[in-house]
């Protein structure tokens, strides 16, 4: 079971490999294989046979998957590790920026 604190939607940084310094939104996160889709990042070539929703088919451009331990999530555009809160009876994410003090951002 993976404990992955970064969700769709939001602003990561890629830390590792070969787009590293690259950032984008989340596309989706796969909790299996503890991989996410990032926006513009690792970027793949798929043959595509024609079908009813592409009929031309041919070449496509996507997103490949990246590891969740390469990316690292922004907050103000500065990377920040994310941790949980207890904050008036609920469970909520915090941002912690290095030096400061850590801040709810949901």
């Amino acid at each position: 079971m993976s404990n992955i604190k970064i969700k769709k939607g939001d602003l990561v940084k890629v830390i590792a490999g070969k787009d590293k310094g690259n950032k984008g939104k989340i596309i989706s996160v796969n909790h299996k294989n503890n991989t996410v889709l990032v926006e513009g990042v690792n970027m793949i070539t798929k043959h595509t046979k024609p079908s009813a929703a592409n009929q031309q088919g041919g070449i496509v451009h996507q997103e490949g998957p990246i590891n969740v331990s390469n990316v690292m999530y922004l907050y103000d555009g500065k990377p920040a590790r994310i941790q949980y809160q207890i904050k008036d009876g609920k469970k909520v994410r915090a941002a912690k920026v290095k030096d400061a003090e850590a801040v709810v951002i949901d």
